[in-house]
């Protein structure tokens, strides 16, 4: 049993390091679009997990998650790019940080699809579908609009220049901030993510993974 427990947890990090890493590559990538190689210069645009693990949110997270029977949430080292360097600098740090949640989507998506064509009673249905969940988990995760997530990033680049001080001042309590929303306030997040994995997926075999 403790044989299938580390198991099962070596191939949840697994699958959640590799859909961390492509996550914080597409921000790389779409800085590079918009024209600032930082994340380049910086050796960062590789899918080495080396290049891009956290000890905290790539691990520990993880860990205290699958530990207390919750969803298994985490992050990597964000992939550094410089605003100013933006060609568009109205919309660009939005279009950066909606890259990551998007990868994640379309990373669902394509394993949503090999579920339904391989079929629920497939050997691989199991894992296949918990690389959709987690994918899907990861996106609506980093699109609650706390710093240091995406969704704080697309909001304050949506929102008036003016909105920068309140933005400054959230970003000193972001960390603390994301550990209190994983602790109190994370249910409200699992009926988008049971809905959206209905969609992709094709089956309700959510609480079954």
């Amino acid at each position: 049993m403790r044989y299938k427990k580390a198991m099962d947890f070596l191939f949840i990090i697994i699958v959640l390091i590799m859909s961390v890493v492509v996550h914080e590559v597409s921000h790389g990538y779409a800085a590079l679009s918009l024209g600032d190689p930082t994340a380049k210069y910086q050796g960062r645009l590789t899918l080495n997990p080396i290049s891009h693990l956290d000890p905290v949110g790539s691990l520990l997270v993880p860990l205290l998650g699958y530990l207390l029977g919750g969803f298994v949430v985490g992050w990597a080292k964000p992939v550094p790019f410089n605003p100013y360097n933006l060609r568009n600098q109205r919309w660009g740090e939005a279009y950066v940080a909606a890259a990551g949640p998007i990868s994640n989507i379309i990373l669902a998506i394509a394993f949503g699809l090999l579920l339904r064509l391989v079929g629920p009673a497939s050997p691989i249905a199991g894992p296949v579908s918990f690389v959709v969940l987690v994918n899907i988990t990861l996106a609506i995760f980093n699109l609650v609009p706390i710093p240091p997530l995406d969704g704080s990033k697309i909001l304050f680049g949506i929102l008036p220049k003016f909105a920068a001080k309140f933005r400054y001042a959230l970003e000193s309590y972001g960390l603390i901030l994301v550990f209190i929303f994983i602790a109190f306030l994370w249910q409200i997040l699992i009926p988008v993510i049971r809905s959206l994995f209905l969609i992709i997926a094709g089956t309700g075999e959510f609480d079954t993974i």
